[in-house]
């Protein structure tokens, strides 16, 4: 069985916002992204996969088509195929996400 200890892949980078690989197969990825104050990953796209942002930690803006809203703990969000999507921290607390995308992009 493939497990891993999500708190053991959390770590962040003064340059960007990070992204720590927790699983990855050729149908889809599972990863920790990491964001400290004033961190962002671009608006963008993905034509062929769908993209679900789960918030372990903090508060996210989330942009997803033409919405944005700040999401916190606990709380999920889907960006489905082609939607522009991307999410910022405007906060003063580094921000946990949990990622999922589907299927795998190439």
């Amino acid at each position: 069985m493939e497990s891993r200890r999500i708190v053991d892949h959390i770590s962040f980078s003064e340059e960007k916002m990070r992204k720590n690989a927790l699983f990855d197969s050729p149908h889809l990825f599972y990863d920790a992204y990491c964001l400290l104050p004033g961190q962002a990953q671009k608006v963008h796209s993905h034509d062929g996969s769908d993209k679900v942002y789960f918030v372990m930690r903090g508060t996210g803006r989330f942009t997803v088509g033409d919405e944005e809203e700040d999401l916190t703990e606990g709380n999920a969000v889907i960006a489905r195929a082609g939607t522009p999507h991307g999410v910022r921290n405007d906060s003063e607390d580094q921000l946990i996400l949990l990622v999922t995308m589907a299927p795998r992009p190439t």
